[in-house]
This record gives C-alpha cells, sequence and structure tokens, in this order.
C-alpha cells in the first residue's frame, strides 16, 4: 500500500471514530478532506452524507448520496442511508421505498429492516410489519462475523468476504450459512464447482433448509445441469404445491429442460395466486416468446408494466421481440419512469435499452443512441470487464495453440462426429444459422452449451503434476485418456438437451476462443465460424442487452477490441488447423440463402433438404435474441442500420482499425 494510500485509510479511520462518537462536525470535516484528494471515495462519501444528515443538513446529504449511488449503484448502505434522510424529512413513503432498496442491495441491513417495521406500525400494518421485524430478528440472530461476511459480499468486496467466510468456516465447518455465504461468494468470483460443491454438502448437513436449496437450485442452472436443477425444484414442490416461490422455481426448471407447457401451467397456478406479480407475468411472456406464441408474450409483458409501471424487465421484453413497436403512451411512461428517481438500478438499464429500441423504431437516432449508451454506462459500472486482460487471454491461445501441439496431440480425443459448432461474436447471425441447420432432419438445434467454457475453466485452475503450466499451455501435457474423457463428458453431458437426431449444434459463440481445445476432445466436431460485417456486428451488440455474459459490448471500444482480437485468432485457427472451420459470412447468407446453405451442408456430409430454405416454418423453441427474428424469412432490413447512428461511431471505427474495417470497404 502506498503512503498516500496508508494516509487516506488513516484518516477514514480518524473520521469513523469521531462518527460514532457523536462528533458529526469533526468526521465531516475529515471526510471533506478525504474527498478533495479522492473525489470518488466510497467510504468518505458516506460518511459525508451521515454527518450532513446528523447536523441538521438534509438537503446536502441528500446531495452526497445522490452521489454515491451514482458511483455505487448497488451501495445498499447508501439507500439506507437515503431513508434516513427522508424520515428526518417526514417523507416515510419515500423512506419506505429507499429502505426496501436497501435490503434488495443488502439483505442484512439491520437498521432498514426496523425502519420499516416501524413505518408499517405507525401505519397500522401489523403483519407488514411484523414480516419485517422477522427479518430485523433473524439477522440479530446471526453470528457476528457471518454478518460482516454479508456486508462485504453485498458492497462487493469480494476477496475480504472469502478470507473472512473461510476464517469463520475454519473455526465453524458444519455452519450452513457460512456455506451458503461462501457458495455465494464463488458464483461472483465464476467459481461455479466450488460453490455447487459448498451448498451439496450444506443440504446434506440441512435437508429442510428451503434458501440452500434454493441457491443450489440457481447454481445447478447457472451450471446448465438442468435435469438436477428440475429434480431439486420438484422436490422443493412436492412440499408444498400452492407455494407460488416453488411453483415459479419449478416452472423456470421446466422451461429449462424445454417442457413449456408444464412451466406454463406452473406460471398460471402462481398467476391465480399473485394475479399481478410483474416478476411472474414477465417470465411467462419469455417463456411464450421462447415456444412462438408472440401475441400471448405481448400481452404477458403488457400486463406486467401495468401492473408495475418501472418494471423494466417487462418493457425490455416488448423491446427484444424486435418486431414490437411501443405506442406514445408507453414510451411517455417509460420516459417518466427513467427520469424519475423511483427506479432501482437494473430497471433503469432495462428501461433505457427499451427506450433505444423504441426511438430507433421511430427514426430518432439520435435520441436512440443516447439511450443505448446511457444503458451500456450504467452496465459498465456493474462489469469488471477488462479489455487488456482479454487480449492477453486470446495471445495465450495464439502462444500455446501451435502445429506443434496438434501434431503431438492428434487422434487422442473422442471420435464422436455429433457435435456442430457454431462461433463466433453474438449478433452476428449464428441464430439464423441455427434455424436452418436445425431444420434439417438429422440436426438437433440446443442452445448455447456452457460446458466448453466450464472445462476450459477448470483446466485453468488445474495445475499439472510435472509442472506448473496452466490453461492453455497445459494442453501439451494431457494424456490420451483425459482427452477421451474429456470428450466423451461434453457428449454425455449434453445429451439432455437433445431430440433423437445423429447431430446437434453447441451454439455457444464464445467458443471460438477454445478450438483448439475443441478439436483436441473432440476431433471429428464440426465448426461453424458465423461471421458478419464488423461495423454492423459490432453496433448490433453494443445496442443489445444481454442477459448474463458478453461484457465487452457495454463499451464502443470495448467491443471493437474485442472483434479484431476475435478475428486475429480466428487466422490463427485457420493456419494452425487448415480446413477445420467453415467460415460463413452472414452477409452471403441474405444474399444468397440456397448456396450457403448447400455449402455448409457439404462441408457437414449432410444432404440437401428443402426444409432448411424454409427454417422459418420451423417450429422450435429459441433462446436468444433473435428468436422472432429467425421466425420470418430473410430480410436485409437491418444490414446498414448502423449507418443511421455513424456520426456517433468513430470510437468503434478507432478501436476496430483500419485493417479490420478496409477489406470492408
Amino acid at each position: 500500500m502506498s503512503e498516500t494510500a496508508l494516509d487516506i485509510a488513516e484518516l477514514l479511520k480518524q473520521a469513523r471514530t469521531q462518527m460514532y462518537e457523536g462528533r458529526f462536525d469533526a468526521a465531516l470535516k475529515i471526510a471533506v478532506v478525504v474527498l478533495q484528494g479522492e473525489p470518488e471515495n466510497i467510504d468518505a462519501l458516506y460518511m459525508k452524507a451521515v454527518c450532513e444528515r446528523y447536523s441538521g443538513h438534509t438537503d446536502k446529504a441528500l446531495a452526497s448520496v445522490n452521489q454515491l449511488k451514482t458511483l455505487s449503484p448497488d451501495f445498499g448502505r447508501a439507500y439506507q442511508e437515503e431513508g434516513h434522510i427522508f424520515r428526518a424529512k417526514g417523507d416515510d413513503e419515500s423512506a419506505l421505498a429507499a429502505y426496501r432498496r436497501a435490503c434488495q442491495c443488502n439483505p442484512v441491513l439491520q437498521a432498514s429492516w426496523k425502519a420499516q417495521a416501524d413505518i408499517f406500525e405507525g401505519w397500522g400494518q401489523r403483519d407488514a410489519a411484523a414480516e419485517m421485524r422477522g427479518q430485523e430478528q433473524r439477522i440479530a440472530a446471526m453470528p457476528k462475523q457471518l454478518v460482516g461476511v454479508s456486508h462485504l459480499l453485498h458492497e462487493g468486496k469480494l476477496i475480504k468476504a472469502e478470507n473472512a467466510c473461510r476464517h469463520f468456516l475454519q473455526k465453524n465447518p458444519r455452519n450452513v450459512e457460512g456455506m451458503r455465504l461462501l457458495a455465494d461468494i464463488g458464483v461472483r468470483l465464476g467459481i461455479l464447482e466450488d460453490a455447487d460443491f459448498l451448498l451439496e454438502s450444506a443440504i446434506e448437513f440441512e435437508p429442510d433448509n428451503i434458501q440452500v436449496r434454493i441457491d443450489y437450485i440457481q447454481i445447478l442452472r447457472k451450471r446448465q445441469k438442468f435435469s438436477e436443477a428440475l429434480k431439486q425444484s420438484e422436490l422443493l414442490y412436492q412440499r408444498d404445491t400452492a407455494n407460488p416461490v416453488f411453483q415459479s422455481l419449478y416452472a423456470i426448471e421446466s422451461m429449462q429442460t424445454g417442457d413449456y407447457e408444464q412451466a406454463l401451467d406452473l406460471f398460471e397456478k402462481v398467476l391465480q395466486r399473485l394475479p399481478s406479480d410483474p416478476v411472474t407475468l414477465t417470465s411467462r411472456g419469455h417463456a411464450l416468446k421462447t415456444f412462438g406464441r408472440h401475441d400471448e408474450a405481448v400481452l404477458s409483458y403488457q400486463t406486467a408494466v401495468k401492473s408495475d409501471p418501472g418494471y423494466g424487465d417487462a418493457y425490455y421484453g416488448l423491446a427484444n421481440l424486435k418486431t414490437y413497436r411501443f405506442s406514445d403512451e408507453e414510451l411517455s411512461l417509460m420516459e417518466a419512469q427513467e427520469q424519475g428517481n423511483q427506479l432501482s438500478y437494473q430497471n433503469r438499464i432495462h428501461i433505457c435499452f427499451a427506450l433505444g429500441k423504441a426511438y430507433e423504431d421511430r427514426k430518432d437516432y439520435h435520441t436512440s443512441f443516447g439511450y443505448y449508451q446511457r444503458g451500456n454506462e450504467l452496465k459498465r459500472v456493474q462489469s469488471r470487464y477488462d479489455a487488456d486482460q482479454m487480449t492477453a487471454e486470446l495471445d495465450n491461445q495464439i502462444t500455446a495453440c501451435t502445429p506443434a501441439l496438434f501434431e503431438k496431440q492428434s487422434g487422442k480425443g473422442y471420435d464422436a462426429p455429433d457435435p456442430i459448432f457454431i462461433l463466433g461474436l453474438p449478433r452476428a447471425g449464428s441464430t439464423l444459422l441455427e434455424q436452418i441447420l436445425a431444420s434439417h432432419s438429422q440436426i438437433d438445434g440446443t442452445l448455447e452449451l456452457p460446458n466448453i467454457l466450464s472445462l476450459a475453466h477448470r483446466l485453468r485452475r488445474q495445475k499439472q503434476a510435472s509442472n506448473d503450466s496452466l490453461y492453455p499451455e497445459n494442453l501439451h501435457d494431457l494424456e490420451a485418456d483425459q482427452l477421451r474423457a474429456m470428450g466423451q463428458d461434453f457428449i454425455d453431458s449434453t445429451r439432455i438437451h437433445r431430440q433423437d437426431a445423429p447431430y446437434f449444434i453447441d451454439k455457444m459463440p464464445n467458443n471460438f476462443r477454445h478450438i483448439g481445445l475443441i478439436k483436441l476432445i473432440l476431433p471429428n466436431a464440426k465448426i461453424i465460424d458465423a461471421r458478419r460485417e464488423p461495423m454492423a456486428c459490432c453496433f448490433s451488440g453494443f445496442k443489445q442487452l444481454f442477459a448474463e455474459g458478453q461484457e465487452f459490448t457495454y463499451g464502443l471500444n470495448e467491443i471493437g477490441r474485442y472483434y479484431r482480437d476475435y478475428v486475429g485468432l480466428m487466422d490463427h485457427w485457420d493456419k494452425v488447423l487448415p480446413g477445420a472451420v467453415l467460415r460463413v459470412q452472414h452477409e452471403d447468407v441474405l444474399d444468397d440463402l440456397e448456396g450457403q446453405v448447400r455449402r455448409m451442408l457439404d462441408y457437414l456430409g449432410l444432404p440437401f433438404e428443402q426444409a432448411c430454405i424454409d427454417f422459418h416454418q420451423t417450429k422450435r423453441a429459441v433462446r436468444t435474441a433473435s428468436s422472432e427474428q429467425v421466425r420470418q424469412p430473410i430480410t436485409k432490413a437491418s444490414v446498414d442500420l448502423w449507418r443511421r447512428y455513424e456520426t456517433h461511431l468513430q470510437p468503434l471505427k478507432d478501436a476496430l482499425g483500419q485493417e479490420i474495417l478496409e477489406p470492408q470497404q
């Protein structure tokens, strides 16, 4: 730690001491000094707001809190302080909304639960007050160390949280709440296997702990262990078939395993008990959209909006249909919500992207870009994406995956010919290619499978006995039986997503980073690189809000660099694995559908079928943002859409560079 950092830490310690002893003016002076050197210091800003409130300067305190929320949108104590300020101003309704937001961001803020209970009691709402009081008492009963871990966790201090939680578990190895918290930390750090193991163990210790089982289901879903997640959610459902939480969980897992009829039936049961629940209405909309029931999906999303005009996911569900057009009334409602101060951070992101789409459809491209840009900026605050780190990761593939590697490890994998990998960048036309090929009688479409990414993650963390090299360097050291087992595990673990066709598609775009690994464990796999003109591809990614992942899309510079690095790595695969990858240009598919269909089927060794040309008539679930578009005949409507925004896209052009752009111009 630098001398300056030590000085800041000491000043903050002094300010905290002064504040806890009630010397708010003295603490405020120290906080101001810290902020002169570090204007975005979260702890100093928080103390400044607290001291201003206690000193009676509520308007100044509110301004400090607003700055704090802008810098750290999920900082629960900022919303708690906002609640305290509103109560001091006599505005209990606004205070209650702030306390609710605080508890959403950080569920162990005991003072926020207590304040809600007090407000409800003052209003005579005893049942609501009792519920809040129960949460307050639950936190009071928790070990103080775990309350501290929870604060660190929900304030994004993950390494400190992990160290503190592990220290607690060393002394309390069977403490289920500690295991649950460590699993949550693992999820946020991307260490899903460890989180899976922790929660599985916790369930063995406390089989009736509902929260642990719910967390376990969510981990299984993230790891796309859908059959096991379905089994676990069914166990909860059978405990109490009338419980709407259990019904909803079982519905979501049914949807993940392709049983949309059961999912929709369960969502209806939830809505019989909670007819205006915006979360369930929106989830039902997602299911109906995936199942191809467009009009019903629209109605479900619209009902969610009527129920809660600030529920952003429902607006974005409508926008993400791509074919929906917002009315003047809906547009005004979204703008009023976005300009107000009652939206949660995530709802604001969803509404910004929805407004971007709404103005795009109205051909007001300047206003549209403003909302897309704002949505991306908000999203980027939450992201830990590092473009330099990604460049280094892809460069490592080039360095490690040499001709010597493939010569040494040739013929050692699992020889199944089943998989067809469609990869590249999101929004490059991969869903269209999947819909075309999945219309063939011998090919099953599945979804974006995480199996290759999970395997790469395991290899990255695994040290070899012979040396300390990590993935992808350790590909050189894998034995034939290891490579074969990895390939067979891929085939076995993805079988749940297949029907009965001999071939199946994995369309995880990020698999392009691991083509070397794919060809070592599955030497007979086919690989199609779905490529799109760079400006069109990158801008389409920029204006898409992804459910999760793809964090490189939330900035023009970031997505431009990523595209450039992708092209560089694909050029490398072409050199070291000549002929292994078929490149299909999106614009060529639009210009000559039949020619490109025949070209792909020739590469796959399959006979031509007319159904591939008539792909839009194929009835199947499609789980990506392009689901509505691929149910329509080929159109070139969006090919040059980016040009409407060109005056705003210079940072993207600069990031791509002339080497990428010139061949396209």
